[in-house]
């Protein structure tokens, strides 16, 4: 897609919300926190729907999980399952919404073990971003190798909606993988950012 003089990948189209996040967020290697967890969860919210769906109930999730305070949502009990149940701004499904409480707990299990999610997360790609040089939409991977490897070790720790699909796009998205294609104008400025450490903390 073309728009300002400047090409990007195809899948984020022209609506705004969408360009943003593809302009600011995806694929820049991201080693906070809280972002990791939100990432995580939202991913698994996606599951059998579009991202551009979850984008839209992004801020509505952010306030009906405490701003992705993984110790907050780990707390939460029956009765915070069925009040998000009757939250309207955020996807009503029952499994997602006990997923993303038994991920927070996981989460913070993994944290204690080594330190912090990040440096059990990027592991994976021994701590530095992989860079492909896709040049056409097809070329694009749904799963990998270390995404099934990831989900693999994910689910043994006790974490679910973490299918190596959705391992993948949330690797796409921290920037674990420059998946932008090579005549994208941000496959560059991505590239950039994973060659000196650079990381997306907000």
């Amino acid at each position: 897609m073309k728009g300002g003089g400047r090409k990007r990948c195809p899948w984020c189209g022209t609506d705004p919300l969408y360009v943003a996040y593809h302009d600011t967020e995806w694929g820049v290697p991201l080693h906070d926190e809280r972002r990791l967890f939100e990432m995580l969860i939202l991913e698994g919210a996606q599951a059998g729907l579009s991202w551009i769906t979850v984008l839209r109930k992004r801020e509505a999730y952010r306030l009906a999980f405490d701003g992705f305070d993984p110790r907050a949502v780990a707390r939460y009990g029956s009765r915070r399952l069925e009040a998000l149940l009757r939250n309207p701004g955020i996807i009503r499904n029952r499994q997602k919404i006990q997923a993303a409480i038994t991920n927070a707990r996981a989460f913070l299990d993994v944290q204690e073990e080594f330190g912090s999610f990040d440096a059990y997360v990027w592991r994976f790609v021994d701590g530095k971003p992989r860079q492909n040089a896709w040049r056409t939409p097809s070329q694009l991977p749904a799963v990998t190798a270390q995404a099934q490897v990831l989900s693999d070790d994910l689910r043994s720790r006790g974490f679910t909606f973490v299918g190596p699909t959705i391992c993948y796009a949330h690797m796409q998205a921290t920037g674990m993988v420059n998946d932008h294609l090579v005549d994208c104008f941000r496959y560059p400025a991505v590239a950039r950012l994973a060659a000196r450490g650079a990381s997306a903390s907000r």
